[in-house]
């Protein structure tokens, strides 16, 4: 099996009419990995995949929109789809929000197996390799790099324009990257990037493919692909809900 993402929700910092906030599912040969988590991801990961073949959860940072369907997630592992093995990582500031709501009853076992991971760390989640770099954002955010029979997939998370996929090397065949606001908004200094930005930042680091993510409601994806298209020569498009993309 080729090396595949799934769109479950893109919306930027809150959700659309029928477009949930952040998460992704990666998915190769022999694992399918959770990537972000943000809420109402858990109803189009059911379309997806079977929860049972759920391998780990990564989750890039700790702001909501990327990770407060994590509680529902644990919810349905403890009562619906009974599993005690499902490896999480993220970082410290994710996993004490994580603890902070967390309410399992007195015996019962958590059945997110927590790991703290840093721009440092790298995995092994079955036959997928993960490396990180730290994104320009005001909390530790985490942009990822996925790579998996001889493709790459990397994902800038949020990040403003400080930050470039030069810092997760070289070889990406498909680059996704926020674009929250457009390029008359760039002066105003915000942690996240806007669609001229996002492109300078995939061709910077020579990227094949470009997704832009994370748009806001209200955002237009058109306006957003044109400004892109400007700076970034390859195959670019938008991201949206449902949307399965081969590395």
């Amino acid at each position: 099996m080729a090396l595949t993402v799934t769109v479950l929700g893109c919306s930027g910092s809150y959700a659309a009419p029928g477009n949930p906030c952040t998460g992704y599912l990666v998915r190769s040969g022999t694992t399918a990995v959770l990537l972000d988590c943000g809420p109402g991801t858990l109803g189009p990961l059911q379309e997806a995949i079977d929860l049972a073949d759920l391998d780990a959860i990564v989750i890039t940072h700790c702001h909501p929109d990327h990770w407060l369907e994590l509680p529902v997630i644990r919810n349905v592992f403890v009562w619906f789809v009974p599993r005690s093995d499902v490896a999480v990582y993220g970082t410290a500031e994710t996993r004490a929000m994580d603890r902070a709501v967390t309410m399992l009853r007195e015996g019962r076992i958590d059945p997110l197996d927590w790991n703290v991971i840093g721009p440092a760390s790298r995995l092994s989640i079955g036959d997928q390799r993960w490396s990180f770099a730290l994104t320009d954002h005001p909390v530790e955010t985490l942009a990822t790099r996925v790579d998996s029979g001889g493709r790459c997939f990397a994902f800038s998370a949020d990040t403003g324009p400080g930050w470039d996929f030069r810092s997760l090397g070289e070889g990406i065949d498909l680059a996704m990257c926020e674009a929250s606001h457009g390029r008359r908004h760039e002066a105003a200094g915000s942690p996240h990037m806007s669609a001229r930005q996002a492109a300078a930042a995939a061709a910077v680091a020579g990227a094949e493919r470009l997704v832009l993510t994370h748009l806001p409601p209200g955002c237009d994806p058109e306006a957003q692909r044109s400004e892109a298209a400007g700076v970034f020569a390859g195959e670019l498009e938008v991201a949206r809900p449902g949307l399965v993309l081969t590395v």
